[in-house]
Formats: structure tokens, sequence, C-alpha cells
């Protein structure tokens, strides 16, 4: 490193954008805070944080959740970075963003720091509307939409939008949320066959016939222990 002078580099930031998204009301839903601080104050915009110089990006998206919107023991990962050269005004600044699926009933928010308040917006209105978000946050949403209904094809990811134990006419909803489509039952249930596993257990309290309850199988195909 002898003669190495990295006074010689221009210098760029590098942050964490965090997209938590839930279903509400049969809707796809994701959280937003509206910014304290300028740039954009008093516009909603995703959380997200600057990475500190010894702080992994692991460690800055569960700090930025926590500072902005109360939120801990989320699991993120990653999704994509976002490096276009004018996307802040302030400096040029790459952003990591993570992305995670969350049940209703665990989103247990609050404003904190820099945020003046923390909600759940309609992602479908959202995309479709002229609202404006701070940065490049709305298209950040839009690509994290699309490979959203992607990775459904292909991976479990819906699971994380379940309880435990589950109804297959609820796990098909969210399939069918995230999809943006009808599914035919039959051929959905087929689908889903070698992931969930038949438990004892029905829905009760309702005013509905009780429906037999699911459990989602381990990688393995074995039964959760």
């Amino acid at each position: 490193m002898k003669g190495y002078d990295s006074s010689q580099f221009e210098k760029m930031s590098v942050a964490v954008d965090l997209l938590v998204f839930t279903i509400e009301n049969d809707r796809l839903k994701i959280l937003l805070i509206e910014r304290s601080e300028d740039p954009y104050a008093n516009v909603s915009a995703l959380p997200g944080v600057f990475i500190g110089i010894k702080e992994t990006l692991d460690e800055a998206a569960k700090r930025g959740i926590r500072e902005e919107t109360g939120l801990t023991d989320i699991y993120f990962e990653q999704l994509y970075t976002f490096g276009e050269v004018e996307r802040d005004p302030r400096m040029r600044i790459i952003s990591v963003s993570y992305m995670a699926l969350v049940p209703l009933e665990k989103l247990k928010f609050s404003a904190g720091e820099r945020t003046l308040s923390v909600y759940l917006e309609d992602v479908e209105e959202l995309l479709s509307s002229d609202k404006k978000l701070a940065f490049d946050h709305k298209e950040i949403i839009r690509y994290a939409r699309w490979r959203l209904a992607n990775k459904v094809e292909y991976t479990d990811i819906a699971f994380h939008l379940v309880d435990e134990y589950f109804t297959l006419s609820g796990l098909q909803k969210v399939y069918e949320i995230l999809l943006g489509k009808k599914l035919y039952k039959a051929n959905f249930r087929k689908k889903i066959s070698s992931m969930t596993e038949e438990t004892d257990l029905v829905t009760s309290g309702d005013a509905h016939r009780p429906s037999r309850l699911y459990r989602k199988m381990d990688e393995n195909g074995d039964s959760p222990q």
C-alpha cells in the first residue's frame, strides 16, 4: 500500500433502503415514512439509513428499520442496488435495497428518528397514481413489486405472509394478491402440495364451516419440529 493516496479519488456514500410488504384487507401494502429532514422534508419515502464506516449492509438494514419505524426482528433479503448518478440531490449515493414480507399482526410500528409518521400505503394504488415519493423510491417499489410477482412462481416467499397454521384458501389468496391474478383451485393445490402438510387442527370462532389447517413443510420436505 506504499504510495497509495485515497484522496486522489472522489468519494461517494452508500445507503440501504428498506421495503416492508404486508397484506391488509386483501391488498398488498408497503410501509412508508414521512421524512422530517431535507431533502424531501414532509415527503413520503422508504425507511433507510446511510451505512456506517464499520457497519455491514445487514447491520445497517436492521438499524435503519429500528431507528425509523421501531420495528425489530425483521428478516430482510437483499433486493437490488440502485446507482443512478443523480438519484440523490445531496451527493453521489448508492442505495442497496432490502425487502421483507411480514404478516400484518407482526407489524407494530411507530415514528422514529428522522420521521414524522409511519404508515401503510396500498402498492397498486401508489404505482398507478401521480403521487411523488422522495428520491427514486417509487421506482424501487415498482421494481420490488415486479420481483415479488416473479419470486412467487419459483420460491416459497408467499409463506412469509401467513401464520404458522393456515387454510389452503387463505394461502391461495396470498398467492393471488402477490401474482395479481386469480388462480384455479385445483392447479394451485397441486402446485403447493409438496410444500404443505395437513394438520389435525381446524378453524373455529367464525360463522363459516370449519376449515382444515395446514402448515409449511421444511426445506427437506419434513414436518417442522
